[in-house]
């Protein structure tokens, strides 16, 4: 249940989020990828992220990791502390939208109704969802911390994939197999899927002709 604080009222600003797009030149949005521990969507989000400042767009990657040593670093691994996890990001997303930024997002994300909760919060088109997909053997032969290996042994509880479920997504605006495609492949799906919402301009060559996405 969605809990609000008491004796609150939302203060309209007179700079809105249309003001700051107009500013910044391209549509802000919430790219939301999702998948196994160790199926690149941190790598994935970071790329494109690159390619997105390299063509001067505002940009920010929110990481699973990065935001459990501040913002949900009180939480653990249990289903309500994850629960808990994602609607905090979700929110936190929410803001940075209406602040004109392209958000990433970089989460296992692993149960559906998160990830429908976080769409919620935003007006459709706005929240992209990105399912790295990647076999559980690859993402375990990825595994440069030794978590699957932890979790096999039982060190590790409610690890996703062995101990606890991931439920694919069932209509994702993406799919991207991580497992098979390279990253610049991948970074040109995500990109060719921003370029037909309008986040941002097609890329053109010198000639001004739109640059043929592969």
């Amino acid at each position: 249940m969605k809990q609000q604080s008491c004796n609150t009222i939302w203060h309209q600003a007179s700079v809105t989020r249309a003001r700051r797009e107009a500013l910044n030149g391209h549509r802000s949005a919430i790219l939301w990828f999702t998948g196994l521990s160790g199926a690149g969507k941190s790598t994935l989000a970071h790329a494109v992220e690159e390619r997105l400042h390299e063509l001067g767009c505002l940009t920010f990657v929110l990481d699973g990791d990065n935001v459990r040593h501040g913002l949900c670093g009180d939480l653990g691994f249990s289903d309500a502390d994850r629960h808990e996890n994602i609607r905090r990001v979700g929110e936190l997303a929410k803001l940075m939208l209406e602040a004109g930024v392209i958000t990433l997002t970089a989460f296992i994300s692993p149960f559906r109704a998160e990830r429908e909760l976080a769409r919620r919060l935003v007006a459709d088109g706005d929240f992209i969802e990105i399912y790295c997909n990647c076999s559980l053997d690859v993402c375990e032969s990825r595994d440069v911390k030794g978590l699957y290996q932890k979790a096999r042994q039982g060190q590790i509880p409610h690890f996703t994939g062995i101990s606890s479920p991931y439920q694919p997504p069932d209509h994702p605006e993406l799919i991207v197999n991580t497992d098979q495609a390279e990253l610049k492949a991948c970074v040109e799906q995500v990109m060719r899927v921003l370029t037909a919402r309008g986040v941002v301009a097609a890329e053109r060559d010198e000639a001004g002709d739109a640059i043929r996405r592969l």
